[in-house]
């Protein structure tokens, strides 16, 4: 769906035509319910944060104003939920120690992920996102898996293009101490050299 489309829902929504707001929910569902998990890392809870999102997007359509696209506005509401609820609950949040990686380190890491079957690899990376602080999993899924532009992301969260960047690729380096530590040393030896 396109962002006129979804202006075309939106407009139709605001005029009384309740029912198409179906449409808007059938197109981000499974993206709202995906970063939700990512950040509150609990299944029951992420269905809860994504009704709680939609509904406020469904309240607070009038003040869409289109400066952005639709998706980098529900999911602004989605990280603002996300992000109540976890000082709701005052979670803590598991963090992985930062090893000092050089350059060296890290490429052999790539190597050794890039020679990995697909499905393994994709299997492996969700696996240690998982055990990123929520922030930084949600950071990860808008860029490289919703394929968000550094500009969007920074609307959603509230940072500048050069924060963001910096935050990925800190958040990188934390995946990269996660992967490390999680895959067998064996198989770092054998694709890394």
């Amino acid at each position: 769906m396109t962002t006129n489309e979804d202006q075309y829902y939106i407009n139709l929504i605001i005029e009384g035509h309740t029912n198409a707001f179906s449409t808007l929910v059938d197109r981000y569902k499974d993206l709202v319910f995906s970063l939700a998990l990512r950040m509150v890392k609990n299944k029951e809870e992420a269905e809860e944060v994504a009704q709680d999102t939609f509904v406020k997007v469904f309240k607070s359509l009038r003040q869409f104003k289109g400066d952005s696209k639709f998706s980098t506005w529900i999911y602004k509401v989605t990280y603002n939920t996300c992000l109540d609820r976890l000082k709701k609950h005052k979670r803590e949040q598991h963090i992985e120690s930062i090893d000092e990686f050089n350059l060296n380190q890290i490429k052999n890491m790539d190597n050794a992920l890039d020679d990995m079957e697909a499905e393994e690899r994709k299997q492996a990376i969700q696996d240690c996102i998982k055990l990123l602080p929520s922030d930084d999993a949600f950071l990860l899924t808008l860029f490289y898996f919703e394929e968000e532009s550094l500009e969007e992301i920074a609307k959603v969260v509230n940072l500048t293009e050069n924060n963001v960047k910096v935050k990925l690729f800190r958040i990188r380096k934390k995946l990269a101490t996660i992967l490390k530590e999680r895959l067998e040393p064996e198989i770092i030896q054998h694709y890394g050299s």
